[in-house]
């Protein structure tokens, strides 16, 4: 909300003005402006996007009173039809996600899901759908729980989405949660597990409509299950697969429940895999077009590819590439609500750490570990507290 109040006021909007729309002092305004504090009622996020008519979506929230309602797209044949406060609330929820990251969110999901979706399940009369917007649901409180640096948890949420997924019938839907499992899986070093995941997906998907940008995520996962058992020439088939997929991509074979898989996105898993295949210059060029891809209201999707990013510059000994990504990454949004983000970065500096006497490393090194104790400080409520016995 900072970054959106200097967008505001260099628009020629006068803080008075903002402060006003938002019922604050000017001098908690600038406060916010200048990210000495941060915006966390929700009430302002509403004032601000009904005072100067700013969709809902834009700021992680519903539709406000004031929008047009839509015409809803046609559900690809054999997807589960959404109903529309439900397929609003994913959206919403999505929408914050990609920017703030899970760790803030994975709350409310739960108490929504619990509140609003699981007593609809148990009616006489449930429809599919209700068992579609619970597994769309459950899967998405997984991503935040795996966000926030909770893996057993997450992996508990996608197994529970996928019955709901395969009771309302929706076999699209069973297949991108099986997508999911294979990230979850590689994340936590089981490759043979993630290739099962991606395997089970695409024989899911091909029960039912053609999805394209489905079944380019679900080989893009094979491929880089594939490239982490050192499985060169089928990895190297399975990202020709994806990309053939993705290229024939229409608006219209979008499916309601997923999340998009862009050519962005196959472009960050294409250098990941290409950089365990030890790959480095194709590598490269993948990662360098995920982000010059990706749109900058993705902050965590842009951390991660350009983590990725320094450490194939690190890979190829180029360490004052390495360094100036790093700057980059460093001076983003420090108040992304991700863990996931952090361990990333922690990683990092442990790469960047031998090449100390490089006194641009040095200086990177010296930025990594302030950024680290102002993150871990906005996350404390967030980071799990380490096991007895193990180090932070």
């Amino acid at each position: 909300m900072g970054a959106l109040f200097r967008l505001l006021n260099n628009r020629g909007i006068s803080t008075r003005r903002i402060a006003a729309a938002v019922d604050i002092t000017q001098g908690r305004l600038y406060d916010y402006m200048n990210g000495k504090s941060r915006v966390e009622k929700l009430v302002i996020f509403e004032q601000i996007a009904d005072a100067f008519h700013i969709p809902g979506r834009l700021l992680g929230l519903a539709s406000r009173p004031w929008e047009p309602t839509p015409a809803p797209l046609p559900a690809p044949e054999g997807a589960v039809p959404p109903d529309g406060d439900d397929l609003a609330a994913v959206d919403a929820f999505r929408s914050a996600d990609r920017q703030t990251g899970g760790g803030r969110l994975y709350g409310a999901v739960v108490r929504h899901l619990s509140g609003s979706v699981a007593p609809r399940l148990v009616d006489a009369d449930s429809s599919p759908q209700v068992f579609a917007a619970a597994a769309a649901l459950t899967e998405m409180a997984g991503w935040m729980a795996h966000d926030s640096g909770r893996d057993d948890l997450a992996g508990r949420h996608f197994t529970r989405a996928l019955p709901l997924a395969r009771t309302s019938g929706d076999t699209l839907l069973a297949a991108n949660i099986a997508a999911s499992n294979s990230h979850l899986a590689l994340q936590t070093g089981d490759p043979t597990s993630a290739s099962h995941w991606a395997r089970t997906g695409l024989e899911l998907a091909g029960q039912g409509p053609r999805v394209p940008a489905l079944t380019a995520r679900l080989h893009a996962m094979s491929a880089r299950a594939l490239a982490a058992s050192a499985q060169a020439t089928v990895a190297a088939r399975a990202l020709d697969q994806a990309h053939q997929a993705l290229d024939s991509a229409t608006p219209q074979a979008e499916h309601p429940w997923l999340s998009p898989f862009d050519s962005a996105a196959l472009a960050s898993e294409a250098a990941l895999a290409l950089r365990d295949l030890r790959q480095h210059d194709d590598a490269l060029h993948h990662a360098e077009q995920a982000i010059a891809l990706r749109e900058t209201d993705r902050a965590r999707s842009l951390a991660f590819s350009r983590i990725a990013l320094c450490r194939i510059h690190i890979d190829r000994q180029d360490l004052d590439a390495a360094v100036s990504v790093g700057h980059t990454l460093i001076a983003a949004d420090s108040a992304l609500g991700s863990v996931r983000v952090v361990h990333q970065l922690n990683t990092l500096r442990k790469l960047l750490a031998p090449h100390r006497d490089h006194c641009l490393v040095r200086g990177l090194l010296a930025r990594f570990d302030e950024a680290r104790r102002a993150r871990m400080l906005l996350l404390a409520d967030i980071i799990q507290p380490p096991s007895k016995g193990t180090t932070p």
